[in-house]
């Protein structure tokens, strides 16, 4: 009867999730490699061929300035995302269990709207005319009503708001398991409460924040809709130009050279993310 349970799972079962990482992941992305290294045909799309062209133009200041912009605007968010979640996560450990659970629903609906959805609802938030700036003149804090977008500063509040809540649920489980005697010990010793947050919270959530700072770079270094509703094209980052060099631009082969670059930036990344875990379950 035991041997019979054991054989009880179909042999082929393991290769499924294989074919499915073959046929969806590794089948396009070779793809996109071919298309890379092809030959760009003038006033046309591309011809099979071999040249490093595409990955050549990575070193100039055009792409140089995509590139730089891309980055900073993702770890700015990166970093305003989990300097708001941290607080915000320990005061959501310390409330009841009813209070955790509603606040956690409320999240995960949040992560139920679209890149679409939030993008326009704050471009019409910081619009001039039914925007929050007919609140602020109304409140005399501005002579008259003025307009937020297209802005950084509302491409960053977009990108805040799509990635905040993947913040909170990163950090939730460590938080949550954090021992309070930890705290009260090291007050007990002498500590300030703002000494015990720096030398007792702080580098024991030192992982999972640097967890939620790579989870939250990799996913809006991907944002393709809000750079283009809420910002200005000095803030288009690596994903609107890829499809600005795909469409309007017809290069195909600069295009899938950047993409394939944008994932290997992000495949980098999360490889480091499991790193960070991993070293965190050998310490434990």
């Amino acid at each position: 009867m035991s041997g019979m349970r054991q054989n009880s799972t179909p042999g082929w079962l393991p290769f499924v999730p294989v074919a499915w990482l073959l046929l969806f992941f590794l089948v396009p992305f070779a793809i996109m490699l071919t298309v890379s290294v092809a030959h760009r045909v003038p006033g046309g799309f591309y011809e099979p061929g071999f040249e490093f062209d595409s990955y050549l133009r990575f070193f100039s200041v055009f792409f140089g300035r995509i590139l730089l912009t891309s980055i900073l605007i993702s770890a700015g968010a990166a970093v305003i995302c989990v300097l708001l979640a941290f607080p915000f996560t320990l005061s959501l450990a310390r409330m009841k269990q009813r209070g955790q659970t509603i606040v956690l629903v409320i999240l995960l609906s949040v992560l139920s709207l679209s890149e679409v959805i939030i993008g326009f609802s704050l471009s019409t938030l910081l619009s001039k005319t039914a925007g929050v700036g007919n609140l602020l003149a109304a409140l005399g804090f501005i002579e008259e009503s003025r307009a937020y977008t297209p802005s950084l500063f509302a491409l960053m509040a977009g990108m805040c708001y799509l990635a905040l809540p993947y913040s909170v649920l990163v950090l939730y489980p460590p938080v949550s398991r954090l021992d309070p005697e930890l705290g009260e010990a090291a007050r007990m010793m002498g500590a300030s409460p703002f000494q015990t947050f720096r030398t007792v919270t702080v580098p024991m959530l030192r992982k999972p924040m640097m967890g939620a700072l790579i989870l939250v770079f990799v996913f809006t270094l991907g944002v393709y809709l809000l750079p283009q509703v809420l910002g200005q094209p000095q803030h288009w980052t690596l994903s609107v130009h890829i499809t600005d060099q795909a469409i309007f631009q017809s290069n195909l082969p600069f295009a899938a050279a950047m993409a394939v670059l944008l994932l290997l930036v992000s495949l980098a990344m999360v490889g480091l993310s499991l790193l960070l875990g991993r070293d965190k379950v050998t310490d434990t």
